[in-house]
């Protein structure tokens, strides 16, 4: 995260079903479609700090999708994806999506490598 220029962090993790989410969704950001996570930011300056509520049932599903049922790699991705938004990295767009894609990549890199050594 110092690549950020972060010093301090404080995430919460909040795992819930589609259901859970989905109200989330619908109350806070007005959309009305399941998701895999909702983040909400309370960055100050130089610390990292947010909430963010995980569907599990989501990402039990997207893994299938996408990982070939490997849940803890999807599990993996969607939560760097909730630091990353905290981190000002948006998703909106195609250009954007794939900035999200590559430093997810590095971030799960790193993951991996950490695992090694």
């Amino acid at each position: 995260m110092n690549k950020y220029g972060v010093k301090n962090a404080s995430l919460d993790y909040v795992f819930v079903d589609d259901g859970y989410l989905l109200e989330m969704n619908r109350n806070h950001l007005g959309h009305d479609y399941y998701t895999d996570i909702i983040t909400f930011n309370y960055n100050e300056e130089n610390s990292l700090c947010g909430e963010m509520y995980i569907s599990v049932d989501r990402v039990c599903e997207n893994s299938k999708q996408y990982c070939a049922g490997d849940f803890e790699k999807e599990l993996s991705r969607v939560m760097v994806h909730g630091v990353l938004h905290l981190l000002g990295l948006d998703d909106k767009t195609q250009g954007g999506e794939r900035e999200m894609r590559a430093a997810e990549d590095d971030c799960l890199m790193l993951k991996i490598v950490s695992r090694e050594t």
